[in-house]
């Protein structure tokens, strides 16, 4: 019998970067997300990173250590205490840097909100210089959440997506199994009846939910059901 698999990316630990939207209904999402972002960061991040759909450049920190600039690209300004984040406006399929320009690129939570995302990943490639890596976080199972939401992806669409732009696919992992997958719908859905003297008793029901789930996808990882993925592409040459 082969061994039983395990998540790469537990949520067991604590919180280790802010996110302005960290809540009680997600917070196994972020401490997941945080564990993908932090293994490409310190595996394949380098040189310059660009940052498309950067919105605040929450993660920012997280890469700081690995890159040497972090360029943020969004097609609106956003501000954090008055203070613009963005450094490029543009959107994703027509960003004004010139080709070979980033040794890294980051669409983080992006991809799908991407009617196009085949000409989005293409512009990433000719972002990136030969030998370069594209660092994709994306749902797979997720409410829906804007009027921009467009798509999910599967592993299997991932990996046509990035080789059709022209990259080369390093990893595709799941960040979660099914336990975390289950958590977040509950407490999403659990979100209609946070009000007033609710809300309390509703943050706390999520937050057991997601701690027990973050546990048992240790001990009983179904990662087919995975609420999101890490890809990491290289340009090749």
């Amino acid at each position: 019998m082969s061994p039983r698999a395990r998540p790469r990316f537990a949520a067991t630990g604590p919180d280790r970067w802010p996110h302005p939207n960290r809540s009680a209904k997600n917070r196994i999402a972020y401490r997941q997300l945080e564990g993908a972002l932090e293994h490409a960061a310190s595996t394949y991040a380098r040189g310059r990173l660009v940052d498309v759909g950067c919105g605040r450049k929450a993660w920012e920190p997280l890469f700081a250590a690995h890159v040497d600039e972090h360029v943020g690209v969004d097609h609106v300004p956003k501000l954090v205490d008055g203070v613009d984040r963005v450094d490029v406006i543009a959107t994703a399929y027509d960003v004004p840097l010139p080709d070979d320009h980033a040794d890294t690129v980051l669409l983080a939570e992006v991809l799908e909100h991407l009617e196009d995302p085949g000409r989005g990943l293409a512009e990433c490639a000719r972002l990136l210089k030969t030998g370069g890596h594209l660092i994709v976080t994306t749902p797979f199972f997720w409410p829906v959440h804007d009027q921009r939401d467009f798509y999910r992806y599967a592993p299997g669409g991932l990996r046509y997506l990035l080789e059709e732009a022209g990259l080369e696919v390093v990893e595709i992992v799941p960040l979660s199994g099914v336990w975390g997958t289950v958590s977040l719908q509950i407490s999403y859905a659990l979100e209609r009846y946070r009000r007033g003297a609710a809300a309390p008793a509703v943050d706390a029901v999520a937050s057991g939910i997601q701690w027990l789930a973050a546990r048992f996808d240790r001990v009983d990882f179904q990662p087919k059901f995975s609420w999101n993925h890490l890809a990491v592409a290289r340009k090749p040459g």
